[in-house]
């Protein structure tokens, strides 16, 4: 069976192939993943299994995830940690939270609540921790600091620039999210601002256009000038 074309009922905890059920019934079920792979629940636990309905693996977890990047993350009562395809954990440590793998890079919280980035053997990419971190697209990530102000990284764990703010977004095309005592407003690769107005909400550029809340809650079309387009 092609993985893909294999797709999961929530209400039935039943996967169905082309319109006919797959497998047995189960507790709890996610969707196949890359490389066709799905997490399950029966009355033994929590686990994986195959394309063909098969266990991946012997062992049984409290909750087991999607794999990404090949590796996939699983809770047992020692802690969080990632698997292999093959089923086994990738490092020793445990820890109070996994993420996902993006880009072979994933972030994770320690049992103290401080947050660092792994890489694709298990690896810390840096010595420093912060108090949230979040996933890298493109090379980049966003970071809270021990100062409570929100900055991106590199992979290395140094800062992208200079720049600290009170909330933060991921880069869409080299434009950030970014919000200051005044409001939202978008950022470049350096950490300075494309305009001067601020905004209650605003949404990534798409072709050079942006929809943006104003504080009535009004909305407005503005482009990477932040000058007015279209008023909603």
């Amino acid at each position: 069976m092609n993985w893909k074309e294999i797709k999961d009922n929530q209400e039935e905890k039943q996967f169905y192939y082309h319109g006919s059920p797959v497998f047995k019934k189960f507790k709890s079920i996610l969707k196949f993943h890359e490389p066709g792979i799905a997490p399950v629940e029966d009355e033994s636990g929590w686990y994986h299994i195959t394309v063909d309905g098969s266990e991946l693996y012997s062992d049984r977890y409290e909750r087991t995830f999607g794999f990404y990047c090949g590796l996939a993350a699983v809770t047992s009562k020692e802690g969080c940690c990632h698997i292999d395809t093959a089923g086994k954990p990738l490092y020793s440590e445990r820890y109070a939270w996994c993420g996902n793998f993006q880009e072979n890079i994933c972030p994770v919280r320690n049992k103290e609540g401080a947050y660092f980035h792994l890489d694709s053997n298990g690896n810390r990419l840096y010595p420093q921790t912060f108090l949230y971190a979040g996933d890298f697209r493109d090379g980049i990530a966003c970071v809270k600091c021990a100062d409570g102000m929100w900055r991106h990284i590199k992979a290395d764990g140094q800062f992208l620039n200079g720049k600290g703010f009170l909330d933060l977004g991921v880069f869409h095309k080299n434009i950030a999210p970014a919000r200051d005592e005044k409001g939202w407003y978008h950022s470049d690769i350096n950490g300075n601002e494309l305009y001067p107005e601020r905004y209650l909400n605003i949404e990534p550029f798409y072709n050079g256009f942006a929809l943006v809340t104003n504080f009535d809650w009004t909305k407005k079309i503005i482009d990477e000038n932040g000058s007015t387009i279209l008023c909603i």
